[in-house]
């Protein structure tokens, strides 16, 4: 008789370990892994599985975790094989080539697209019904080569987009202010990084309109914020060479929003088309509603002139990327 059978008797042999909430999330690199460890400590899903080529790397990685266990309320699965996704209510891909110095960024985004042409089928036949969230850089181009490769609904696939760009907006915003970033509401959208909108329009503290209060915020103020926003992960990578923790915290507050449908707003990367004027089928990030279905909505967000103008901007210079690009 084994050690578990003097232990206790087993009622029913086939008793289903089947996953309610279940995120699988390919790439293990330290975006991966920060993402990871956010959801574990936040007790979001209910078993999480790891996936990369990088045997000893994924092996290592998910022995770390598992020896938590005793501190953890969620099942871990690693392998190399796509199979250990199986089921994902959610996918979360960070996997993707870094730019090599002096390499043009046409020919990064072609290896990433090269590398999502293996990933995505692969999650697509195990989870047919899952929702893809989309890390990798840049994010609203590989968001874009995910929705075309993956064949779903636009509604099931999205990216992080400027959740994290908002997020660095309302803490420095927060921080010259005084009051913590979770009363401050301002929004940055468009395309993710240098291109991004800020929209001073909107922005308030407790209904406060920033702008009536200072005419220059959005001229002179609120530029040179906007400019901190956009420099603060170049800061970040300068300092400890590389961005981790803060797009953990981010996916992980994403994740959470659709597995638990929460119905709260975030800044994600989605497909734009009919919103704005936009008549393309294109990615960048409006404020959006997430739940069990992912995009539930799309917020229809006032935009004053100039705003309007950087978001077409915005749409232009992606829409001339995906024209060089080979899907």
């Amino acid at each position: 008789m084994s050690l578990k059978n003097k232990l206790m008797h087993e009622l029913h042999l086939d008793t289903p370990l089947k996953a309610i909430s279940k995120v699988s999330i390919v790439g293990t690199g330290k975006v991966g892994m920060s993402c990871a460890f956010s959801i574990l400590q936040q007790h979001i899903a209910d078993e999480l599985a790891l996936i990369d080529k990088a045997t000893d790397k994924l092996r290592g990685e998910a022995l770390d975790l598992l020896h938590g266990s005793l501190f953890l309320k969620t099942r871990i699965a690693a392998d190399t094989d796509f199979l250990v996704t199986t089921g994902s209510k959610l996918c979360i891909i960070c996997a993707g080539v870094r730019q090599i110095e002096g390499e043009v960024k046409t020919k990064q985004m072609q290896k990433n697209i090269a590398v999502y042409k293996e990933i995505i089928p692969q999650l697509v036949k195990h989870s047919p019904d899952t929702i893809l969230l989309i890390v990798t850089n840049p994010v609203d181009i590989m968001t874009y080569v995910a929705w075309k490769l993956s064949g779903f609904p636009k509604h099931r696939v999205l990216g992080t987009g400027t959740d994290l760009d908002t997020a660095r907006f309302r803490f420095l915003l927060g921080a010259k202010l005084r009051i913590n970033p979770i009363s401050v509401h301002a929004y940055i959208i468009g395309e993710q990084g240098d291109e991004s909108v800020a929209i001073w329009s909107s922005a308030n503290v407790a209904g406060i309109s920033l702008e009536q209060l200072d005419e220059k915020l959005p001229a002179e103020q609120g530029d040179h914020i906007h400019r901190k926003v956009i420099e603060s992960m170049h800061d970040v990578i300068r300092l400890k060479g590389y961005t981790s923790w803060a797009i953990g915290l981010s996916v992980a507050s994403i994740v959470n929003a659709i597995l638990k449908n929460l119905r709260s707003i975030h800044l994600v990367s989605i497909n734009v088309k009919n919103e704005h004027d936009i008549k393309n089928d294109v990615f960048l990030s409006l404020p959006c509603v997430l739940g069990l279905s992912g995009i539930c909505g799309i917020l229809r967000q006032p935009l004053q002139e100039r705003e309007a103008t950087k978001l077409k901007h915005s749409v232009e210079n992606l829409l001339k990327i995906q024209k060089e690009i080979a899907i």
